[in-house]
C-alpha cells in the first residue's frame, strides 16, 4: 500500500532535511513541507527527494517516528 510523503523544508539541528508518511504525528505544517509522492516505501521517498535535491542528498534522512527504517542519524 502506497502512502504520501512529504519532506520538511527545514533543517534539523544536526543538518538533515526529514522525509515524513502524511500520518506522521511530526509532520511539518503545510508551509514548511514539499510533497514528495505516494510510495512503497520511505526508501522509495528517499530517493526521490534526493533526485529533487541533488545539492543536499547527503542530509535527507527519514524521520525517526514513521520512517524509522530510514532513519541513519
Amino acid at each position: 500500500m502506497k502512502k504520501d510523503y512529504y519532506i520538511n523544508k527545514n533543517q534539523q539541528l544536526n543538518g538533515d532535511y526529514e522525509v515524513h508518511e502524511s500520518s506522521c504525528k511530526y509532520l511539518p505544517l503545510a508551509e514548511n513541507r514539499i510533497y514528495l509522492g505516494s510510495f512503497s516505501s520511505c526508501q522509495e521517498a528517499i530517493n526521490e527527494a534526493k533526485r529533487m535535491f541533488p545539492n543536499q542528498k547527503n542530509n535527507i534522512n527519514g524521520c525517526y517516528y514513521c520512517s524509522n527504517t530510514c532513519h541513519t542519524s
